[in-house]
């Protein structure tokens, strides 16, 4: 099935396919590693992992790059604060984000590319700029790049930028205000700031620049597919569009794909609001990582999400459905006889996911079709009218289901405990829910043998021991359920 994605550069929703009939090339922005990741970020970042799953489901090729900033202006004054080296102060951050980005599911694209280890790539592109009289040296050593000289300059974001005023600059990396000014692409070094020997005079690169010298250098000119949270329309992918196509006299990319803004409670997240939150803030409340990725990928990613915490215990309990019927599935025990009109409800929900999917990643649309095979599967199981060939279908529509959306596995414990044992290296221990400290007071190794220990005193009819151990552990929020196969824990 051929997949249709809204293009942000023709407004226009078209068909995603690789230019070259082999592997579809990707770029998306990745993490400015200064700090971690709050749950905005991993909005988009979430996104584009369905995307790629999904091509890669339907049998799309994915030759995918992210990179990794690990020096622009926020790294340089955040590291001076804390009196540590840049890599020193990156290193950590760029650690925690791999971490949280395994803990929500996503997977690792085939590249990943960090600013500082390609800086002879940015400076060849703005030799390149500079012979073309489209960069210009200033007299204290930064370059710029000469916007004056882009005609086509605001056709991504759709800004009009008339009147452009030559040799006007701009030296931050980021701006709020529509600014259509020269922007710095080589920065003369600041005293004590990281720098680097180059051709173009010391110093470092600015923030545009590195993306498209990463993006080129792994998948070259004319790529598939740019991705990236809408907050990097303006100025950054504008000034990449600007910067690439202006040096190579080709089209940067074809197809641009942007995330839209979360909200916390109808509002945008900032600290000043008291609403923003990391991926660890929200485990150390209690939630778990699966429940955030389902909630975050739950709204399609051209409408904006916005998060409340009974929305995330609306997906908490989704999550808990959705594991307990593939737990019914795979327990077996059905009727050997298909239920024909059963099997018509499995094929048209598998084909309407896979339609929600191609038709601009509707996420919304996908979700309601395998819950809606769910509830009729449950309700053929309930009445005795389940055929072991119709069980075996759902879980195979499950599985598929799965390759996209990721929340079957539970992984849940071992994510909240790894966040638990950080914040405990960082002193932030106050910050986790008093019943989730309790919660894992026990190891899992310490609930089996209580488990063990319960079992061998119901064997022996001592039952008094039994039920203080059930009870012990339910206190500390440890769940038992008995069954035909033996005792099943889970953390509540």
């Amino acid at each position: 099935m051929a997949i249709e994605l809204f293009n942000t550069l023709s407004g226009k929703i078209e068909t995603l396919a690789p230019a070259d009939g082999k592997a579809l090339r990707m770029y998306a922005c990745g993490p400015t590693v200064y700090d971690y990741g709050h749950i905005g970020n991993f909005r988009t970042f979430l996104h584009v992992d369905v995307l790629r799953r999904f091509l890669l489901q339907q049998g799309v090729a994915v030759n995918h790059v992210m990179n990794v900033t690990d020096v622009d202006d926020k790294i340089i004054r955040n590291a001076a604060e804390a009196g540590v080296p840049i890599g020193e102060y990156t290193a950590k951050y760029e650690k925690a984000f791999f971490e949280d980005m395994t803990a929500l599911g996503i997977e690792a694209p085939e590249h990943v590319a960090r600013a500082t280890e390609h800086i002879s790539e940015m400076v060849k592109l703005v030799e390149s700029l500079a012979a073309k009289g489209i960069a210009y040296k200033t007299e204290e050593g930064s370059w710029y790049f000469r916007i004056a000289k882009f005609p086509e300059y605001g056709k991504l974001s759709k800004k009009d930028f008339e009147g452009i005023e030559d040799g006007a600059r701009v030296d931050v990396d980021e701006y709020e205000k529509d600014a259509a000014r020269d922007f710095a692409l080589w920065k003369a070094p600041k005293p004590g700031e990281m720098r680097w020997e180059t051709p173009l005079g010391e110093g470092r690169p600015g923030w545009h620049i590195e993306c498209s010298a990463m993006a080129t250098a792994y998948l070259g000119n004319g790529l598939d597919l740019h991705a990236g949270g809408e907050d990097l329309m303006f100025p950054h992918h504008e000034n990449e569009i600007a910067q690439s196509e202006s040096a190579s006299g080709k089209t940067f990319a074809r197809h641009w794909f942007h995330v839209r803004f979360l909200l916390v409670d109808g509002k945008k997240m900032s600290k000043s609001e008291g609403n923003f939150y990391t991926l660890r803030d929200l485990l150390l409340k209690g939630y778990k990582a699966s429940a955030i990725r389902l909630q975050l990928i739950s709204v399609p990613y051209r409408h904006q999400l916005n998060f409340t915490f009974e929305s995330l215990g609306e997906s908490t309990n989704a999550i808990e459905r959705l594991r307990t019927f593939y737990q019914r599935m795979r327990k077996g025990g059905f009727t050997a006889d298909e239920n024909a009109a059963l099997a018509e409800v499995i094929a048209q929900s598998e084909a309407a996911y896979t339609a929600a999917l191609a038709n601009d990643l509707n996420t919304a649309e996908a979700k309601a079709a395998i819950f809606e095979m769910v509830r009729a599967v449950n309700a053929a199981a309930d009445a005795k009218t389940l055929g072991a060939v119709n069980a075996a279908e759902a879980l195979r529509v499950m599985e598929k289901f799965d390759g996209v959306f990721a929340v079957l596995e539970d992984r849940d414990a071992e994510i909240t405990r790894a966040a638990l044992e950080w914040a405990e290296r960082e002193g932030r221990m106050g910050e986790a829910a008093p019943e989730l400290q309790t919660n894992f007071s026990l190891s899992d190794a310490e609930i089996d043998a209580l488990v063990a220990e319960r079992t061998q005193a119901k064997k022996t009819r001592n039952f008094a021991r039994a039920d203080a151990i059930r009870n012990e552990l339910a206190e500390k929020g440890i769940l038992l359920e008995d069954s035909k196969d033996g005792v099943r824990w889970k953390r509540k």
